[in-house]
């Protein structure tokens, strides 16, 4: 089964999709679902699936559920790496491992169809669209009432920062919140020889870049601003009219996060000037919550772990943001850190969102492995009160 999985994955790596495009990925999952005599349900936005794997037929109409999740998207940008399986769509990539994530759910899903197991619940595979974009797709699997009467959620995301074979769990704040914002800025244009009769857009935009991100962190020591697009002008004798600044403010306080816009205004009213003839507007988009994972599950996790091949370690809270978050909003559940990196490897560590990300592809397996013995063991303890 690891076998399928792997060359599974390598198929999605090769033919990454964007977010709200994840058409082929969709239609493999389904597909190889269905053979199973399964039931798969297409989410309404067109791509994504949402699952039932039943333990046992006659299911009560109370039966417990367990959900199990996955993101399927992949990001635009080159995929360097000189492998068979390297991207075959220029400027899309698989480089956070959601590859990975789909090739280990449905695994775990396999595995479960394999042991013939008889348990009176349901697992609940979600293979989430979008997650890339704000707010993600786990708004709308939510938004369709796929978790209505689930008991516990539990993911993996890969983490080339530990070695293959190690689960890294943490309680409580595991990521950050992530919003994205754009700062527009306007004037009159102008002569670059004459810069004192307009507003000197490009100065001002500078002066953004090079103050906002301290002075939200002078207001707020747990808030981070970091800008990733800095655009104006089109010639070099032509002062411009317009700016426009993106970025994102990330925080692992949800109290902090509530009040993300309302920082990042005053930071910018403390950073601009009042000219005439000078405005800024500010574009706020709310992305997701800090992943925080419930005790409850987390302990849970801790205690079947050693159930499988994994050996759990603690792992730190990272200012990185994901989707997952918004299910812990409405059910308890716990995001595992999926080891990645083959320990007899010299070679560099790249990170997550690099072009030459990769992955020790044993990490399918023991994906597989933890998630569906986290779900059966779930489902059975259950069972027993």
């Amino acid at each position: 089964m690891s076998a399928e999985m792997i060359a599974f994955r390598r198929v999605l790596h090769s033919q990454p999709e964007l977010s709200g495009a994840e058409f082929l990925t969709t239609e493999m999952v389904t597909e190889r679902l269905t053979v199973e005599g399964l039931a798969p349900q297409i989410l309404k936005t067109g791509t994504g699936l949402v699952c039932d794997l039943p333990l046992m037929a006659n299911l009560p109409a109370d039966a417990p559920v367990v959900a199990l999740r996955a993101d399927i998207d992949a990001l635009a940008m080159e995929d360097l790496k000189d492998v068979p399986y390297r991207s075959q769509h220029p400027g899309v990539a698989h480089a956070c491992g959601h590859d990975v994530h789909t090739a280990a759910v449905l695994g775990a899903a396999l595995r479960l169809l394999e042991r013939d197991v008889a348990v009176p619940g349901i697992v609940r595979l979600i293979f989430e669209p979008s997650e890339e974009t704000a707010p993600g797709g786990a708004v709308d699997v939510i938004g369709e009432g796929w978790l209505q009467g689930v008991q516990a959620i539990f993911g993996v995301h890969c983490d080339p920062r530990l070695d293959v074979g190690m689960a890294g769990i943490r309680e409580g704040s595991l990521t950050s919140a992530s919003d994205h914002f754009e700062i527009e800025l306007r004037g009159p244009g102008g002569h670059t020889a004459r810069p004192e009769q307009t507003v000197d857009l490009v100065r001002l935009a500078g002066q953004v870049a090079a103050e906002i991100s301290d002075t939200v962190r002078a207001q707020q020591p747990d808030a981070t601003v970091v800008l990733g697009t800095v655009n104006s002008g089109a010639a070099p004798n032509v002062i411009p009219s317009r700016a426009l600044l993106t970025g994102t403010f990330r925080t692992p306080d949800t109290d902090v996060w509530h009040n993300g816009r309302a920082i990042l205004t005053a930071a910018l009213h403390q950073v601009l000037p009042n000219l005439d003839g000078f405005e800024w507007e500010l574009e706020y988009t709310v992305g997701v919550p800090p992943v925080v994972n419930d005790p409850v599950t987390t302990a849970f996790v801790r205690t079947v772990l050693p159930m499988t091949s994994a050996q759990s370690v603690p792992t730190e809270q990272s200012r990185g943001g994901d989707s997952f978050a918004w299910y812990q909003k409405h059910v308890p559940g716990t995001y595992i850190r999926l080891g990645t990196h083959n320990p007899a490897s010299d070679s560099p560590r790249p990170d997550l969102h690099s072009a030459m990300f990769d992955v020790d592809e044993r990490a399918i397996g023991i994906g597989s492995e933890m998630l569906s013995t986290l779900a059966l063991t779930w489902l059975t303890q259950q069972a027993k009160r």
